[in-house]
């Protein structure tokens, strides 16, 4: 394999062109039924996803921040109130509080699996928390069987921000399963295109089993509208359009081998990485299946920058999630002025993401991996 080729994060291109014929016939189909907007695709998709993740109701939206803010606006909190965010995830998740007048409220993450838990949230939390919002990184559940009991003994809401970890399973103590999304009180989805499952455009999610929560997105994603016309509160205008839902009705079928694809393709990494102390390979919390929307090592600080040089140069994609703790960003400032978390400190030097998609083979997971090693063997 040349190491002029360019191998970028994810193959979009090489997954459509093996599910073509699927795609541009739906595509065509929608455009010839010229219901662009709240279409037949729009409620199929709805009940298919449904069907797959086990919930009364999924209410499609025009993308993920969409989901989660319709979420918070659906819980009816009053200014002022805190929500416990992780400080290492991407913006949307505290941004959405911000823009509803909320306090986000960060609270530092487990250094190995990347996510909140009942511990970091207890140790964020005050009297005027009312909602936590729990995100499954980078392709695995949180801890939620403790989580869920510390939000039920302080009576607060949770949102599970669910975009990186669509299809992925939670085994309680019991041994009972739930997909990532469905256990709080409202999940959050992302259908932007390099999720595991994506759209060609944008577009998002909310799911719930709670009926009255379910009709009250519904109509906040719709102008706060229930009869054409009528308006009875203050909403938004977010919407999943046909062609996208076509789309999604497509790929879903294919999203348990599309996230397999992504497990071999880790576990392929991980068999090269295992044995190298420079490099720390992503953990698997034992309760939850992982499907690698990222694959995302650790390394020395000292050596990270370097190692995305090296990559780069040689035409292989990689990427840091994150670079900058949530609290340490300029539209946060003024409420988290001088904090510091340490296991988010930690992994904002050290973390850098692979290419991992599901169109990837044995050659060039080997191509990838021998890459990273040779950077670490030079002197």
């Amino acid at each position: 394999m040349s190491t002029t080729q360019h191998i970028p994060m994810v193959d979009l291109l090489g997954q459509y062109q093996r599910i073509k014929d699927q795609i541009d016939r739906a595509i065509l189909d929608t455009v010839a039924t010229t219901a662009f907007i709240r279409g037949p695709q729009v409620r199929a998709f709805e009940q298919e996803l449904a069907q797959y993740l086990g919930v009364r109701h999924v209410i499609g939206v025009g993308n993920g921040t969409d989901a989660l803010q319709l979420a918070l606006m659906a819980l009816d909190l009053a200014p002022g109130d805190e929500v416990v965010v992780p400080a290492f995830t991407f913006i949307a998740t505290a941004e959405v509080v911000a823009l509803l007048g909320l306090k986000p409220v960060m609270a530092d993450v487990d250094p190995h699996t990347f996510n909140l838990t009942a511990e970091t949230i207890e140790a964020a939390r005050s009297p005027r928390t009312r909602a936590i919002m729990p995100v499954h990184l980078f392709g695995q559940s949180c801890d939620m069987a403790p989580i869920l009991e510390l939000a039920q003994a302080h009576g607060w809401y949770v949102v599970e921000d669910n975009a990186q970890a669509i299809g992925a399973t939670y085994t309680f103590p019991d041994g009972t399963q739930k997909k990532t999304g469905t256990m709080g009180h409202i999940g959050c989805t992302s259908f932007f295109p390099s999720k595991n499952l994506g759209c060609y455009g944008d577009g998002g999610a909310c799911f719930t089993d709670d009926d009255v929560l379910a009709e009250r997105i519904r109509i906040l994603a719709n102008h706060g509208m229930k009869r054409r016309y009528y308006h009875d509160e203050i909403g938004i205008n977010s919407r999943l359009d046909s062609i996208q839902a076509a789309i999604l009705r497509v790929k879903l079928p294919h999203l348990d081998d599309y996230n397999a694809a992504r497990r071999r393709a880790a576990d392929g990494y991980d068999a090269f990485f295992s044995e190298r102390a420079e490099i720390q390979c992503p953990q698997r919390h034992p309760a939850s299946t992982h499907v690698f929307h990222q694959y995302t090592l650790k390394v020395p600080p000292t050596r990270r920058d370097g190692l995305l040089e090296h990559l780069r140069h040689r035409g292989i994609g990689c990427n840091v999630y994150y670079p900058v703790p949530l609290y340490r960003q300029q539209a946060f400032a003024k409420w988290f002025d001088g904090q510091t978390l340490p296991a988010t400190e930690e992994l904002s030097k050290s973390v850098i993401s692979l290419p991992i998609h599901t169109e990837m083979d044995e050659a060039l997971v080997h191509h990838i991996a021998d890459a990273v090693c040779a950077f670490f063997d030079q002197a």
